[in-house]
């Protein structure tokens, strides 16, 4: 890399927070974490890693939808 060349780093995901979050919850309510998968039967990993990703996307939409609701009110409402 030249002196020139600026060093970026990557944009993060604005929402990979909030799904970690997610699927943290959904395994937490389980009664796994995170950490412990790797210590389960490869099957049972993968199954709780499926379905805390397929809770953590709708869970993920449903606050992507309040956000534009939220939107959408407040350009309605009328200017003072």
């Amino acid at each position: 890399m030249s002196t020139h060349e600026a060093k970026t780093e990557p944009v993060a995901d604005p929402h990979a927070r909030l799904e970690r979050a997610f699927i943290e919850e959904y395994l937490h309510e389980r009664g796994y974490s995170l950490k412990e998968l790797h210590n389960l039967p490869e099957a049972l990993a993968h199954q709780l890693m499926t379905e805390a990703s397929t809770y953590a996307s709708s869970k993920l939409t449903e606050v992507e939808a309040r956000a534009r609701f939220v939107d959408k009110v407040h350009d309605a409402m009328p200017r003072q």
